[in-house]
């Protein structure tokens, strides 16, 4: 990989890592509906000029229904889900939760047949995954006093992740041929009217100084220049490559969790942790070092659908 390469994928682990922390303080005084809807405008007005003048616009509209849809699902459901749920459980746990992605898309991709082959240590990645996923879930739910909003916050996470596993797929299928500025632009401009009469109407205290600089940095940093970014590191190294920096992101957000929000490190989350990311990257890679050969053009079949971000 080139020193921009490496730079650009230094920046994805941290842009792609932090939004925990930002949604955990923009939930204090803004309401999960404000959270969306002022994270995916923001985005868009700056996302848009850039997106005119590169004339992304035009293709992203012949595929309106496609691009509503993978709004709906990228964007629309995840972000009000993670900050829901984040004002039950720390920013932390929530980033572990959504680095199972690969696991949903591995299930997914053996159920819709874009994976040739099951081999024994993908199917190992899951179970080892989700094992660290239930001692993770196990263990919080017994070190807290309402076990019940924990679990309704930890399944609305892995939801999320479920839901950043199938948004890609309807890129790969549907929106491969579209320039990816274009339905990324269009579907937070959708996400963002959607939920401005929900953010409206539960929008009821003065917002702190704290929680309006952390949306404004969900707007700014983890949506606009996340994305730019993102597929900068995409022409970089390609889309095999790209996404493995989601493997970093929840080192990111635990430890930022842990420093600066003062979230308790429990051993649980310590036993789980690695669980989940041997599981990962063993369902997502079939315990491959190095990269696949690049897809034969046209063959969709081996093409690996990108990574989600947060």
């Amino acid at each position: 990989m080139s020193a921009k390469g490496w730079w650009l994928f230094a920046a994805m682990a941290v842009l792609w890592g932090v939004p925990y922390l930002f949604i955990s303080e923009a939930v204090t005084s803004f309401s999960p509906a404000a959270v969306v809807s002022g994270r995916t405008l923001g985005g868009a007005l700056i996302l848009l000029p850039i997106a005119l003048h590169r004339k992304a616009l035009g293709p992203a509209l012949r595929r309106w229904p496609w691009v509503l849809a993978f709004g709906a699902i990228e964007m629309g459901g995840p972000f009000f889900l993670l900050s829901d749920a984040e004002r039950t459980i720390p920013s932390g746990l929530t980033g572990l939760l959504v680095s199972t992605v690969p696991l949903w898309a591995t299930i997914i991709g053996f159920t819709i047949g874009t994976h040739r082959s099951v081999s024994p240590l993908r199917i190992i990645g899951l179970l080892v995954g989700f094992g660290g996923v239930a001692v993770i879930v196990a263990g919080q739910g017994l070190a807290v006093t309402d076990a019940a909003s924990t679990f309704v916050a930890v399944g609305e996470v892995l939801l999320t992740a479920l839901l950043y596993a199938i948004a890609p797929f309807i890129v790969t299928a549907k929106l491969h041929d579209v320039p990816s500025l274009g339905p990324i632009t269009l579907a937070l401009v959708f996400v963002g009217l959607v939920y401005l009469p929900f953010a409206a109407m539960t929008s009821h205290t003065v917002p702190t100084g704290r929680s309006i600089a952390a949306l404004a940095a969900l707007a700014l940093l983890c949506t606009a220049v996340a994305f730019v970014v993102f597929f900068a590191l995409i022409a970089e190294v390609g889309p095999v490559t790209a996404p493995l920096f989601t493997y970093v992101n929840p080192v990111v957000a635990i430890a930022l969790g842990v420093v600066i929000l003062g979230e308790h490190l429990s051993p649980w989350l310590l036993i789980g942790f690695p669980l989940v990311l041997v599981g990962c990257w063993l369902a997502a890679t079939g315990g491959r070092v190095r990269a696949p050969a690049a897809p034969v053009p046209g063959d969709v079949t081996r093409v690996e659908p990108p990574v989600a971000g947060p």
